[in-house]
């Protein structure tokens, strides 16, 4: 078995084989099919010709025609519907790392529902199972593909056969148990609507008297656009510039300059390494926005039990298989050689690694 292959079985979630219990399969197991042609969706992309260009036409009249409280009104909007899609979507849905009353969870439901990124019920299956086979032709956004496809040319193409068949797999039962994340599901297009369209556009005309024209290329398509970019770079960016100061052996990286735009979401090698981690990365609240919001609504009791990967773990695991960038723990770490790697082989085929793993799904 090569260096490679090792430190992929080791590192990498599993998927167990319903047939066979003991068995294991691991997304290196998978891989990436790089022959593999895709179809493409023409609509899709004809939709996303549409939106941009009116997120192009909008940033020219945020420029030159609309009133003055336009422009902080749309990056206000940008902001909290953000946070609808991290701090709702990913943290407290997506790897329920912490818990939420139900005001904050339906104020949640209504942000991401603005954000228009579908329903909360496909954006969690999606990430759980981005989770699941990161990085692999089973992963709905596999970095491996590109960087514009794991951007957004995912969203433009026809699913990989291993994304149908194995995001059948992803365990939604807590979802399904929610009635208002299933409420939100079925009526996911009137709420659309009304929450991403109508009242975004017309409240500043309401309020201040913009135009209606102006409000809609600002108000909705220039901001609706922009969220978009924001989220997509934690899948392509963070996927391919930055460190790996807490396992190497992952694509995903850190990135403060994702982290700084997409509400903390950019610390994504310590997210892959501890995703129950209620903040999403060692720094707290830090280049952290959902992080401060989160602490701010456990100080209302609104979020509670909340998650995080105690500092002696994240030690331990940094100097184990971090790539030595670790500002306090770099000069520690210890560079694999073979006998390292024969270890490494020998404790996953004991059942370390898999009891290791069932321990952190059981945290999430």
């Amino acid at each position: 078995m090569s260096t490679t292959t090792v430190q992929q079985l080791i590192k990498m979630p599993a998927e167990v084989d319903e047939n066979n219990p003991k068995k294991f399969v691991f997304p290196c197991d998978i891989g990436t099919d790089y022959t593999f042609k895709r179809d493409i969706v023409w609509k899709n992309v004809f939709g996303f010709i549409v939106l941009h260009l009116g997120a192009f036409y909008g940033l020219y009249l945020a420029f030159t025609e609309v009133k003055w409280l336009t422009v902080p009104y749309v990056w206000i909007l940008i902001f909290i519907t953000g946070e609808g899609v991290t701090a709702g979507a990913h943290r407290l849905y997506s790897h329920k790392s912490y818990k939420a009353a139900l005001p904050f969870r339906i104020i949640l439901l209504i942000l991401q529902t603005m954000a228009g990124q579908n329903c909360m019920y496909i954006w969690v299956r999606d990430h759980r199972q981005h989770h699941k086979y990161s990085d692999t032709d089973a992963d709905p956004h596999n970095s491996n593909r590109g960087f514009f496809f794991c951007h957004m040319g995912w969203l433009m193409s026809k699913k990989h056969p291993l994304v149908k068949e194995k995001g059948k797999t992803i365990d939604m039962s807590d979802l399904e148990a929610d009635p208002w994340v299933m409420f939100q599901k079925k009526h996911y297009k009137t709420l659309y609507f009304i929450f991403a369209l109508i009242i975004p556009v017309y409240f500043p005309v309401l309020f201040w008297n913009e135009t209606l024209w102006n409000s809609f290329f600002t108000s909705y398509f220039l901001r609706y656009v922009t969220l978009l970019h924001i989220t997509w770079t934690v899948n392509s960016i963070a996927h391919f510039y930055g460190t790996k100061p807490f396992d190497k052996n992952i694509v995903p990286v850190e990135s403060k300059l994702v982290a700084i735009w997409g509400g903390g979401e950019g610390w994504h090698n310590y997210h892959h390494t501890f995703p129950w981690d209620y903040k999403a990365s060692e720094f707290g609240a830090y280049l952290n926005a959902t992080t401060a919001l989160i602490d701010i609504m456990a100080y209302f009791d609104m979020a509670y039990d909340l998650k995080e990967a105690p500092a002696s773990m994240v030690e331990k695991r940094s100097k184990r298989t971090g790539d030595g960038t670790h500002k306090a723990y770099g000069s520690s770490i210890k560079r694999n050689n073979n006998e390292n790697v024969e270890n490494a082989k020998d404790s996953a085929l004991n059942g370390e690694f898999v009891q290791n793993y069932r321990t952190s799904m059981a945290r999430g």
